[in-house]
């Protein structure tokens, strides 16, 4: 045995590492530009330079909506869990029981209400880090109770979709929510309250096919992926090659399927804007103060 070099060497080497987190950089995925994370997060999740839209997740999004990055959540109700006992790999409680570690959501939606630009407003997100933000028996109830708020405060309900579909270990318990929910946006379209759906980075299957195409306006972020089977799938199935492009936002934009294409620093202004437009409010400069400076709580579960 080497005492110098196995003993001493490695202890000296030791003493001198520097420990580096693991997500000091963040990698752009159309450069390859690697960019400090404090300064991605500061753009709001942004990549400076290539303007490529990272994903952000429910609370993050929530924050950048609500005035000062406050609000209330919205108790969300519970559903029946695992009603087929699915198993693949792994049993689906096992995949909840993961996703719910990893996130600290009870399912893929996150609900809020608070004021947007002063005025009172729903929001629900989905978030795509809890199982691709599919769309089971729990989301389904999630965006009811949303629309339920939202008919309850008379308010603005404003969607953020993010999903890869319906969530196969439901089976039809999660293909019923499609009418569920699209019957719930009746309910907003009867009671004359906006619907807004801002499309994001991918939206896709099932909730394309519902309630994510369904608002008064549809906005969507630059470069998201929208539509109901994915690119390599239609490819495979019609044996042509697709346009450039193909499903992403900008195209979609040029065939009259999303209003507009926003960048993610002015969502919450435009939103905003078109909130106000379609209840008829002032501007928040001429709007009076409300008696409380908190929005009332959310309907209880």
């Amino acid at each position: 045995m080497n005492w110098v070099s196995e003993v001493v060497r490695p202890r000296i080497k030791t003493l001198f590492r520097r420990e580096t987190p693991e997500n000091l950089w963040v990698k752009c995925p159309d450069t390859g530009q690697m960019v400090f994370q404090k300064d991605v997060e500061a753009n709001l999740w942004v990549i400076p330079g290539s303007d490529h839209h990272l994903r952000m997740n429910s609370t993050q999004r929530l924050k950048m909506m609500f005035d000062e990055g406050t609000w209330l959540d919205v108790a969300l109700p519970d559903a029946p869990v695992d009603p087929l006992r699915f198993r693949d790999e792994k049993k689906y409680l096992d995949r909840l029981k993961d996703a719910r570690a990893k996130t600290g959501l009870r399912d893929a939606f996150k609900v809020g209400f608070g004021r947007l630009e002063g005025s009172p407003t729903v929001i629900a997100v989905q978030d795509f880090g809890f199982m691709g933000g599919s769309l089971g028996m729990a989301a389904g109830e999630a965006f009811l109770r949303g629309a339920e708020t939202a008919l309850d405060k008379r308010t603005p309900f404003v969607l953020f979709a993010a999903s890869g579909g319906a969530r196969m270990q439901e089976g039809i318990f999660s293909l019923m929510q499609m009418p569920r929910t699209t019957v719930a946006v009746r309910k907003l379209n009867e009671a004359r309250l906006p619907y807004l759906v801002v499309l994001t980075n991918p939206t896709t299957g099932g909730v394309t096919a519902s309630y994510a195409m369904l608002g008064d306006i549809h906005l969507s972020e630059p470069g998201a992926l929208i539509g109901f089977a994915g690119p390599r799938v239609i490819e495979q199935t019609i044996r042509e090659k697709l346009p450039p492009g193909f499903q992403r936002s900008e195209y979609l934009k040029a065939h009259g399927m999303v209003d507009a294409v926003v960048h993610r620093r002015d969502l919450k202004a435009t939103v905003a804007r078109l909130c106000r437009q379609l209840m008829k409010q002032p501007l928040p400069e001429a709007a009076a103060e409300p008696e409380t400076g908190a929005p009332p709580p959310p309907v209880a579960a």
